[in-house]
């Protein structure tokens, strides 16, 4: 098992903390070299020395970027490519919750820009490079929140009214879209698309801009939340297990496939979603995959 992706390349978005920290940790447990993002130099190099001694695997590289911001995603992707000849998994890991109405640099509605237009952003632009690495994987780390979720495509930066739970809610079912549109896309190219719900977990989740009641909530819950190392299991089931080789355009739960969100399944709707966020970030949608 040591050994299961060695000579592999991965990317973790995210990855200095929380649940990216322990998927990179056990990606390269398994002989993995792993590439992590953060936003904070020191606090990544920091989770690279850790990945390393946790996991006896000196091959861990850092990359730094702000997500919510395109540019920063942009050049993210450019030193990937440059950094890396081939890339075998792509874990689409980073996200976030606010309560409050915040905009990125790109005058997007925070929410929305992270948890779903950066990895659809870096997705396309680092897909020529991971079908090239074929057999290859695409991991996004949704939620179960978005069973709860709702795209507004006509308020899709939630300006008319704006709930931190229902802009998570509706980021996190664009992530299971985009994974069954992406998925649909790839068909034939030996590139699969997954995404899943990590559980319940303990990390620093909504910290940076939090409720009363979300502090309350998350504090009377912590004792029966999942440590990382088991939010992380089936993104590291997906991104490595011959048991999903082929397996495509799935939702995961606890390392099974389980049933998404009813709308998820509806391909007019994920298709039209698919051109909305190709337009707010400036791709042409019709060339993509």
């Amino acid at each position: 098992m040591a050994d299961l992706m060695s000579g592999k390349t991965v990317l973790v978005t995210g990855g200095t903390g929380g649940i990216g920290k322990a998927t990179a940790v056990g990606l390269a447990a398994l002989g993995a070299r792993v590439g992590v993002t953060g936003r904070d130099r020191a606090r990544a190099e920091r989770a690279a020395a850790d990945i390393r001694a946790a996991s006896g695997n000196d091959a861990v590289d850092v990359f730094i970027a702000e997500l919510s911001s395109q540019a920063e995603v942009r050049r993210l992707a450019a030193d990937v490519l440059q950094a890396y000849p081939r890339l075998d998994v792509l874990v689409n890991n980073v996200g976030g919750f606010w309560a409050h109405r915040h905009l990125t640099a790109d005058g997007l509605e925070r929410t929305f820009a992270l948890n779903h237009l950066a990895p659809f952003l870096l997705t396309n632009l680092l897909l020529d490079r991971v079908k090239q690495s074929a057999p290859a994987r695409i991991v996004t780390v949704s939620s179960g929140a978005q069973a709860m979720g709702k795209i507004d495509f006509d308020d899709l930066m939630s300006e008319r009214k704006y709930s931190g739970q229902r802009a998570y809610n509706q980021s996190k079912l664009a992530n299971v879209m985009f994974t069954y549109e992406l998925a649909r896309r790839l068909d034939g190219t030996g590139v699969t698309a997954t995404v899943l719900h990590p559980g319940v977990v303990r990390t620093a989740f909504g910290a940076e801009d939090p409720t009363a009641m979300m502090g309350a909530l998350t504090f009377a819950a912590r004792p029966f939340m999942k440590t990382p190392e088991r939010g992380a299991a089936t993104a590291i089931h997906l991104a490595s297990s011959p048991d999903v080789e082929g397996v495509t355009g799935r939702y995961f739960a606890n390392r099974k496939p389980k049933t998404s969100n009813r709308s998820s399944y509806d391909t007019a709707a994920a298709a039209r979603l698919w051109q909305a966020s190709a337009d707010l970030v400036g791709l042409n949608a019709h060339v993509q995959p």
